[in-house]
């Protein structure tokens, strides 16, 4: 794995997570019956990931982080595929659960695996290009579903999301095991 790869990887799980976070209280409230259901989803999910990070951080030197990387991918594909079939808010809850625990995996091994690979002497240089072009990303992709809301469903968007996950996955599958992470590479 290197550098430019990372953030084509980081990239495009990024893009697809923005394309469902910033509408998600337009499914909620499909779902529900008032906006502090959105708070109470947000915050299982909050809280699910608080109670998860020690465990997963304990495991993830034994586990590795390409392995971490394909359960978050992998899990997120398959639970927006779920989403949008949600009718009940404790349905949503309960997936709220499920992406909290993915979400810790995603938020631990993604400063995990710069902690590991980035030339101490550089590190600064580094992760300030990987944000930026992850930044970019998202940001792209909240623009663009934005878009596309107003001629798909919401449920569709989870579901473009979930291709976009599963594509991410598949570029974890296709590289190496990790290597020090090189701006040059």
């Amino acid at each position: 794995m290197n550098y430019k790869r990372f953030i084509v990887y980081q990239g495009t799980v990024g893009m697809a997570a923005s394309m469902i976070f910033p509408f998600y209280i337009l499914l909620i409230k499909n779902v529900g019956t008032s906006y502090s259901q959105f708070g109470w989803a947000y915050g299982i999910f909050s809280l699910t990931a608080a109670l998860c990070y020690p465990l997963i951080g304990k495991i993830a030197d034994k586990a590795g982080d390409k392995a971490f990387l394909l359960i978050y991918s992998w899990g997120m594909a398959l639970i927006l595929l779920v989403f949008p079939l949600a009718y009940e808010i404790w349905h949503v809850y309960l997936l709220q659960i499920i992406m909290g625990i993915l979400g810790a995996v995603q938020k631990n091994t993604e400063k995990t695996v710069l902690a590991r690979y980035v030339t101490k002497a550089t590190a600064g240089k580094e992760i300030g290009n990987y944000h930026v072009w992850t930044s970019i990303g998202a940001a792209a992709a909240v623009i663009a579903t934005g878009y596309l809301v107003d001629f798909l469903t919401i449920g569709s968007i989870f579901y473009l999301a979930s291709l976009l996950f599963a594509w991410s996955g598949f570029l974890i599958m296709k590289l190496g095991e990790p290597a020090p992470l090189s701006v040059e590479e």
